[in-house]
């Protein structure tokens, strides 16, 4: 999948979770401190990211998504391990 479009997507879903316009969730915007993501949004972020990819994130992953970037990162690297076993 193509970064540009895996960006577009992951933003999406985090921008409807938190309640934020697109436009307004930049690449290092941080959740937490910028944005007052707390652990019960963070665990929705993960799980719809698991869904819409058909991926397995473990929990404790959860603490690496701190920004858009790093959600993105993240989906990236377990999209890629799927597509590997496919």
């Amino acid at each position: 999948m193509k970064e540009d479009n895996l960006y577009l997507e992951v933003r999406k879903i985090i921008s409807g979770i938190i309640e934020v316009e697109e436009e307004n969730l930049l690449k290092n915007t941080r959740f937490v401190e910028d944005l007052g993501v707390d652990s019960m949004l963070a665990l929705e972020i993960l799980v719809a990211i698991e869904r819409k990819y058909k991926v397995k994130i473990p929990e404790e992953r959860l603490v690496e998504i701190r920004t858009l970037k790093d959600s993105v990162a993240l989906t990236q690297e377990y999209v890629e391990a799927r597509q590997k076993t496919d």
